[in-house]
């Protein structure tokens, strides 16, 4: 039996004009969305807050949906990232250098359509991103 390894992360959505943009974060040539590992006792809510606030900057957010999430399929070596829905009403996003890295954890971020995320974003996060858009959009499928 595989132990499944929990990652917790962010899908952090803005308003820009009349159009909703989800952020996403680029490592060398792969894009994801901020998140990483709960520390020892940590809430995975909290840990996802917590890892949007170290890789961009971000301390503001809202829930404004609630506490829902989705999940991702078991990817590599057992992992599951369970993704949390945020809203940021600033766009001003940072790369702030890792204190374990000495450099940013990301290169790049980019504030995208939804339909660009999901072109972007691993396939296992197709099912959060359409969640995430029907979720802000209202709709009801």
């Amino acid at each position: 039996m595989t132990t499944q390894k929990l990652s917790a992360g962010l899908i952090v959505v803005r308003r820009f004009d009349d159009r909703w943009r989800c952020l996403v974060l680029r490592v060398y040539r792969n894009w994801d969305l901020p998140k990483g590992a709960p520390e020892e006792g940590e809430a995975p809510l909290a840990a996802a807050l917590r890892e949007a606030a170290e890789e961009t900057g971000l301390r503001a957010l809202e829930l404004a949906w609630g506490d829902a999430y989705r999940e991702t399929p078991v990817y590599a070596r057992g992992k599951v990232a369970r993704v949390f829905l945020a809203l940021s009403r600033e766009g001003d996003v940072v790369l702030p250098v890792s204190a374990e890295l000495g450099r940013p954890e990301h290169h790049e971020w980019r504030w995208v359509s939804f339909a660009d995320a999901e072109a972007l974003l691993p396939p296992r996060f197709g099912d959060i991103v359409r969640w995430a858009r029907d979720t802000v959009e209202g709709a009801t499928g």
